[in-house]
């Protein structure tokens, strides 16, 4: 893998990873239009993603300090907010269903939903989920309330990430949406949340390529984790203010653009 690659794939990564349009899916599309090959990419990809869970403990560092103080005085049997105790279980729940089902259905989705048409499906998909999203939120008022059932629906939505094309940022939004959360407030759990998914799978599979016998670009694979990381930090601001006076639907006309193009190209070129 070239340096350039490198800084292409970082970009893809950090810019998707938080917009509703599927880093991985994006991957996989970039990849197959260019021709990158690299005999290690889902580790690659995930060392992406590392980089990217970095970003947001980054931006995020005064409310994951407050967290973790939460913890802490549980633990210890003090007082704490009560707002910062729910909101601290109902993250902790929402990571259960990505981790279980990630763990359980990692190898099938590795090996069977790579293929850049199948990614052009769940886009599609995808979209018509955020569709009915933006439709619920437009005809129920929002109670804008988070708690740990609430997480436990939203890390389920968020499992739905396991097929590339979904958008883990779109769906956990989305479901947010659909159970109550104003645009602004499901889109900060939905980072949040992020965090330790991101971070366990990154991790783990950069345990999988500091062990393995393939000899790795280093340089090239830094690059692209820091490119990733500040693209990421950029993302994630965008995405923050944008949600607060927008709709999603410029990301559900992007991705169906998207899956066109993609269908053309890989089924019709």
């Amino acid at each position: 893998m070239t340096i350039l690659e490198s800084i292409v794939l970082g970009v893809v990564q950090g810019l998707t990873e938080f917009l509703p349009v599927s880093s991985t899916g994006h991957l996989i599309l970039i990849r197959s239009l260019f021709g990158i090959e690299d005999v290690n990419g889902l580790a690659f990809d995930a060392i992406l993603h590392l980089a990217t869970a970095t970003a947001v403990i980054v931006y995020f560092f005064p409310d994951i300090w407050q967290l973790m103080q939460t913890a802490l005085r549980k633990l210890g049997r003090l007082p704490v907010n009560k707002r910062d105790e729910t909101l601290l279980y109902s993250l902790l729940i929402a990571t259960i269903p990505a981790v279980v089902l990630g763990l359980s259905l990692e190898s099938l989705m590795e090996k069977t939903f790579r293929h850049p048409l199948l990614v052009a499906g769940v886009l599609i998909a995808g979209s018509v989920f955020f569709m009915y999203a933006e439709w619920i939120y437009q005809n129920r008022a929002q109670t804008n309330i988070i708690n740990p059932a609430k997480g436990l629906k939203i890390g389920f939505f968020q499992a739905l990430a396991l097929l590339p094309g979904v958008s883990r940022s779109g769906a956990t939004i989305s479901g947010g949406m659909i159970l109550g959360l104003s645009r602004s407030e499901a889109a900060r759990f939905a980072f949040l949340m992020a965090v330790p998914v991101i971070t366990g799978a990154g991790l783990k599979k950069f345990l999988e390529l500091i062990t393995s016998d393939e000899v790795i670009p280093w340089f090239s694979v830094g690059i692209g984790a820091a490119v990733s990381f500040a693209t990421g930090l950029a993302a994630i601001h965008f995405m923050l203010q944008f949600v607060r006076s927008h709709t999603l639907w410029p990301f559900i006309w992007y991705r169906i653009i998207l899956a066109a193009f993609v269908i053309y190209i890989f089924a019709f070129g």
